[in-house]
């Protein structure tokens, strides 16, 4: 028995450490297409890990990952995004925009 524990433990961690990878080179492609689509830049050109919990799903136990990000409009400030992914699959992108204040 402690044999298998220790052959499935270290099999465990490579599999969480590599779908952990493919999930955040989804994450980036992600973001990058949806600035790009909304006339954003993309800062840092990197997306950060906020939140990982498991969710059942209909496909069974799933990873759901929500990653921040950071975008400007128009180049002055930042502004952050936040993108969730269940398993590989996109469940949610959202910008929050600052709200401006006009000048009467």
């Amino acid at each position: 028995m402690n044999s298998l524990l220790a052959i499935l433990i270290p099999l465990l961690i490579g599999w969480y450490w590599l779908d952990s990878l493919r999930a955040r080179e989804l994450a980036l492609g992600i973001c990058r297409a949806a600035c790009e689509q909304r006339d954003l830049q993309f800062l840092d050109q990197t997306v950060a890990l906020r939140r990982l919990r498991l969710r059942w799903t209909t496909d069974g136990l799933r990873l759901r990952r929500t990653y921040r990000f950071e975008f400007s409009e128009e180049g002055v400030g930042r502004s952050s995004g936040y993108l969730t992914l269940v398993g590989l699959d996109l469940e949610e992108i959202r910008f929050i925009l600052p709200e401006r204040a006009w000048d009467a």
